[in-house]
């Protein structure tokens, strides 16, 4: 049985590592290279912003864009459009949608995508 004391202790210590955890999680972010986070939306054929860019009308509202290669990141700025990505060519397969103000490596390539109104 744990005494009150041993149990702040374990929690100072838990508190601790997770402190140090989440510095840790913070300076790979930042080490990772990011472009700077600028107006309009970028989409990348490497992750962490890397590679190819490709950069969207985001007044082309609703049409489907098929990309020339996969993108693996994207980084959008924008609080009225927004960009939903296709792993399958012509809007098809599996999407994922952006919001207005992403920065993030995806969760698989894309090959397609359209503007949409945020949300």
């Amino acid at each position: 049985m744990f005494t009150p004391r041993a149990k702040l202790r374990t929690a100072a210590a838990t508190a601790t590592m997770a402190a140090a955890l989440i510095g840790l999680g913070a300076g790979a972010a930042n080490a990772a290279g990011w472009p700077p986070l600028q107006p309009g939306a970028f989409l990348y054929s490497g992750t962490t912003g890397t590679g190819t860019v490709t950069k969207p009308d985001l007044a082309d509202f609703g049409t489907c864009h098929n990309l020339s290669q996969p993108v693996r990141s994207i980084q959008i700025a924008n609080g009225s459009a927004s960009v939903e990505l296709y792993s399958g060519a012509d809007c098809t397969g599996w999407s994922w949608a952006s919001g207005s103000l992403t920065q993030t490596d995806l969760p698989v390539a894309e090959l397609s995508y359209r503007v949409v109104a945020a949300t």
